[in-house]
C-alpha cells in the first residue's frame, strides 16, 4: 500500500491544530504540525482505534422523569457505538438511582461501564 498523507484536527486542547499524518496502511510514520505532545498521541489513537464518549438516556420506572441520562465511563470504540445504543434501548432501570451508579457494567464486553449522569429519586403515587 502506498504512503498517504491525511489531515486530522486535534481536539485534545483549545488550539485545534490541523495535524498532517503520514501513514502506510495502519502504521503511522510521521505526525507533523502538532502544537503539543498530545497531538501526536491523539492522531495515533484516532487513526488506529477511534473512541468517543457517549451520552444518551435509558428508560426508568418510578422516577420523576421517564428517561435517565447516562454516559460511558471511558471513551467507547467508535465503530461499536451504534451497537451500544441498540443495547441501551432495551435497558430499563427502577428508581431510585444515584449519580454515577453503574447502569450497565462492562458494556458489550469492552470493560467500559454505563453510568447514571444524575440521581433520580422515586416518585410516590398518591393513593
Amino acid at each position: 500500500m502506498p504512503t498517504q498523507m491525511e489531515k486530522v484536527i486535534c481536539v485534545t486542547c483549545p488550539k485545534g491544530c490541523t495535524l498532517e499524518v503520514t501513514r502506510e496502511a495502519e502504521t503511522i510514520l510521521k505526525v507533523e504540525k502538532a502544537g503539543c505532545n498530545r497531538g501526536t498521541r491523539y492522531a495515533q489513537q484516532e487513526l488506529t482505534d477511534p473512541r468517543r464518549m457517549v451520552a444518551t438516556s435509558v428508560r426508568i420506572r418510578g422516577g420523576l422523569h421517564p428517561l435517565l441520562p447516562v454516559h460511558t465511563s471511558a471513551p467507547f470504540p467508535k465503530p461499536r457505538i451504534r451497537e451500544l445504543l441498540e443495547a441501551l434501548r432495551r435497558v430499563e432501570v427502577q428508581a431510585p438511582v444515584e449519580l454515577n451508579q453503574v447502569i450497565l457494567p462492562d458494556a458489550l464486553g469492552t470493560g467500559i461501564d454505563i453510568r447514571a449522569s444524575r440521581s433520580m429519586a422515586p416518585v410516590h403515587s398518591a393513593d
